[in-house]
């Protein structure tokens, strides 16, 4: 965990970015409901955004905090509020009431809806979903198609190789289903 909160330290100070391909990067967003917001939607963000409804980025860096933040690629950084959803990849720290990443997830999630295609590290929260993940999920209700891990929760499935298919309090698979 310490590694992780360092490694969000130096992409934050240091405005570490993704290469952008004609996108502008903005250190500062805020963001009242999309298109109503300082940059539009089509600009990177590579520092602190603020959506106080909702707030759309290609890409965002640092630190987020919002109602709704939507993120239409990828995202590294901190993510705070009330629903994240990124629609590409997302490293770093997710926490929000619900959090939905389309793509890759590394890092910690944590909320009470956190879902990930595919993901590495721990989700935390009341419900917990993943395609392929690989580390552990804590919640009251567990999915993961394929795991590489453990589950703690009262309900607790995996689809594919798991110790159980369904199976209250703890549920493994350690055969590499994971990404």
């Amino acid at each position: 965990m310490n590694r992780l909160v360092l490694v969000l330290g130096v992409f934050c100070a240091f405005g570490a970015s993704t290469s952008l391909v004609a996108q502008e990067e903005k250190p500062i967003q805020i963001a009242l409901i999309n298109p109503v917001q300082l940059f539009p939607e089509d600009d990177a963000i590579a520092g602190i955004r603020l959506s106080l409804i909702y707030g759309r980025n290609t890409l965002m860096t640092g630190f987020d905090l919002g109602l709704v933040s939507h993120t239409t690629q990828d995202f590294t950084g901190v993510q705070f509020g009330g629903v994240g959803i990124t629609d590409g990849d997302f490293t770093g720290w997710q926490s929000t009431f619900v959090n939905i990443v389309q793509g890759d997830f590394k890092g910690l999630q944590e909320g009470f809806i956190n879902s990930a295609g595919s993901g590495h590290g721990v989700q935390f929260g009341g419900i917990n979903h993943s395609k392929d993940f690989r580390g552990f999920q804590i919640a009251i209700v567990n999915y993961a198609q394929r795991l590489d891990g453990v589950q703690i929760g009262i309900i607790n499935i995996i689809k594919e190789g798991g110790a159980f298919p369904v199976f209250p309090i703890v549920n493994w698979s350690l055969d590499g289903g994971g990404p």
